[in-house]
């Protein structure tokens, strides 16, 4: 099958923001400095590949509390594409106008669009994104919809690699999108977003 047309290709993206404790500093707005995609293959129940795209931050910099949840310093995303470029790569590399995409929760999906409008760059993404959060809760009968690790929990599924790493957020995620295909509750087509 001819790749751009392969229907059961999903973006499963988490991403990583600067960050603080308490107080943001005055000036500074969070900012999207790492993307984790990992591409899932819903047809043949697999992850494909795993990426990790550095973002470098313009209007903010990367704080110790920010370093310590993410792992992330100022010094390695200053070596990250500028925002913009960013964009366009998940664009052309991994076809992310044209194939459906998915996050846990929505805070990705409005982080970008914020992102997007405040910086005059084009949105990246298609309009049919899933938020696997609120599908795992539904699909496990859950009364409140869970963080990434305890639905890995729930899930039976193990935590690979560092929480809050948006590679590996991303690839966690992604099992977690399998598992919800696996029981017949993942949307084959999701609403598009107005």
């Amino acid at each position: 099958m001819e790749h751009g047309g392969h229907r059961g290709l999903v973006n499963v993206v988490d991403v990583e923001a600067t960050c603080w404790e308490g107080q943001r500093p005055p000036g500074q707005v969070s900012e999207i400095i790492e993307i984790g995609l990992t591409v899932v293959d819903l047809d043949a129940r697999e992850r494909l590949s795993r990426h990790r795209i550095l973002v470098r931050p313009v209007r903010s910099r990367v704080s110790a509390f920010c370093t310590d949840l993410t792992g992330l310093t100022q010094a390695e995303v200053d070596t990250g594409l500028d925002f913009a470029a960013a964009c366009r790569l998940l664009a052309t590399a991994y076809e992310a106008g044209r194939r459906p995409w998915a996050s846990w929760g929505e805070y990705d999906r409005k982080q970008f669009t914020h992102q997007c409008r405040t910086t005059g760059t084009q949105y990246p993404f298609g309009r049919r994104h899933t938020n696997a959060k609120a599908v795992f809760t539904e699909a496990y009968g859950l009364s409140r919809r869970p963080g990434m690790a305890q639905a890995l929990e729930v899930a039976g599924l193990p935590l690979e690699g560092r929480h809050h790493r948006g590679e590996d957020d991303a690839w966690n995620i992604a099992a977690l999108v399998l598992r919800i295909a696996g029981r017949g509750a993942w949307p084959e087509d999701p609403d598009p977003i107005d």
